[in-house]
C-alpha cells in the first residue's frame, strides 16, 4: 500500500519518529516529509540519513495555513507532535492546549482540505481517566481525531488513533534518566508501588503500520502489551544504589490505564490489540465485527498496569534495555 506513496510525520524528529523513518525508508514509499520546529534536530536528521526520499518542513501544528501548505499531495499522516512532559504541561497549561489540542484540530482540518487518505493518531495512557493537564489534552485528541470520520463527508479519509504506555528508551523516559543517573550513585524512586506499561519503540511502530493499513476510521487501537515495577527498573539497572523514595510528581498516578471499566462496553479484543469504537460507528459494526474477528471484552473489563497479567522482570528488563535503549548496557 506505500508503493510510490508519500508520508508525512508531525513530530518527526521525536523519537518515534526517528524509529518509524527507519522502517519507512527500507520500503518502497516514494516520499517522508519530517515537520517539527525543531531545524537543530531536523539538520543532524538530514546529515544523519542522508536519503534522497527525506524532505524537511519546518513548521509548528498550531499553524494551520503551515500545515495545509506541508500536506499538499501527501498520502498518509502519522501525528506525533505534542507537548508531552506531565510537570512541564502543569506549569504550562495554555501552552500544551495550543500545542495538543488546537494543534490536533489544525492536523485534521489540513487533512480534510488536502488529499491524506489514511490518519493515525500517537496517544498515550495518560489519555485514559486523565488526572493531569497532558492527559486531558490527548484524551481531547483523541476524540477530535474520532470524530473527524464522522464529518469527512465522501472524502476518502480515515482517522484512527493509537494508544500506548511508557515508551522504553524514548526522550525523557525512566530508564535513560535511571541510566545516567546510576552515574551519582542513587536512583530516586518516585513510589515503591508505581508500575507502568512498557512498549518499544518498534512495538509503537508495529501498531502505527497496523492502523495504517487495517483501520477502518474511529478506532482507537490499544496494545497488548506487560507491566514493569519501577523497583524492578531500578534494581535492573542499579542493583547497589541508593534508592531514596522522593514523592510522585505533580500529575502522576501510581498506576496507569489503557481501558477504563466504562469503556469495556466499546472495546473489543482483535487478537494482539484491543480497540475502542465510538459510541455509533460510521460504518456496519456487524461487518466490522466478521472481518476482524473482533470479540467484545467482558462487562466492566478494564486494562491497568498494575492488575496487568503480564510482567517484566529484572532480568527481561536488563536483556530489553540492552536490545532497545543501550546496547553498552551492563549492571
Amino acid at each position: 500500500m506505500f508503493d510510490n506513496k508519500t508520508l508525512m510525520i508531525t513530530g518527526g524528529t521525536g523519537s518515534f519518529g526517528q524509529t518509524v523513518l527507519n522502517r519507512f525508508l527500507t520500503s518502497d514509499v516514494g516520499e517522508i516529509r519530517i515537520f517539527s520546529r525543531d531545524e537543530k534536530k531536523q539538520e543532524e536528521m538530514r546529515i544523519a540519513l542522508n536519503n534522497p526520499k527525506l524532505k524537511f518542513y519546518i513548521g509548528d501544528v498550531r499553524d494551520y495555513s503551515r500545515l495545509k501548505r506541508a500536506m499538499t499531495g501527501i498520502d498518509f499522516v502519522i501525528h506525533a507532535a505534542a507537548m508531552k512532559h506531565v510537570h512541564i504541561a502543569e506549569y504550562n497549561p495554555d501552552e500544551c492546549v495550543k500545542t495538543n489540542v488546537h494543534g490536533a484540530q489544525n492536523v485534521i482540518d489540513a487533512c480534510l482540505k488536502t488529499n491524506v487518505s489514511r490518519v493515525v493518531a500517537l496517544s498515550t495512557d495518560k489519555a485514559c481517566a486523565p488526572i493531569n493537564l497532558y492527559g486531558a489534552t490527548k484524551l481531547a485528541s483523541d476524540k477530535l481525531f474520532v470524530a473527524a470520520n464522522n464529518y469527512k463527508g465522501s472524502r476518502d479519509i480515515r482517522f484512527s488513533v493509537v494508544r500506548y504506555g511508557n515508551v522504553m528508551g524514548s526522550n525523557g523516559s525512566v530508564i535513560p534518566f535511571f541510566i545516567n543517573k546510576k552515574k551519582e550513585g542513587k536512583l530516586p524512586i518516585t513510589s515503591e508501588k508505581m508500575t507502568r506499561f512498557n512498549i518499544s519503540l518498534q512495538g509503537g511502530v508495529d501498531m502505527v503500520m497496523h492502523a495504517l493499513e487495517h483501520a477502518w476510521g474511529s478506532e482507537l487501537f490499544v496494545p497488548k502489551i506487560p507491566s514493569y515495577k519501577i523497583l524492578d527498573v531500578a534494581e535492573a539497572i542499579g542493583p547497589e544504589c541508593e534508592k531514596p523514595v522522593v514523592g510522585i510528581r505533580p500529575g502522576e498516578k501510581i498506576h496507569e490505564e489503557m481501558i477504563t471499566p466504562s469503556d469495556s462496553y466499546y472495546t473489543y479484543d482483535l487478537g494482539k490489540y484491543y480497540t475502542i469504537l465510538p459510541t455509533v460507528t460510521p460504518w456496519d459494526l456487524e461487518e466490522f465485527k466478521t472481518a476482524h474477528n473482533a470479540k467484545l471484552v467482558p462487562e466492566g473489563f478494564s486494562y491497568n498496569s498494575g492488575e496487568n497479567e503480564e510482567w517484566e522482570t529484572v532480568e527481561s528488563l536488563r536483556a530489553l534495555i540492552s536490545e532497545h535503549v543501550d546496547p553498552t548496557f551492563k549492571v
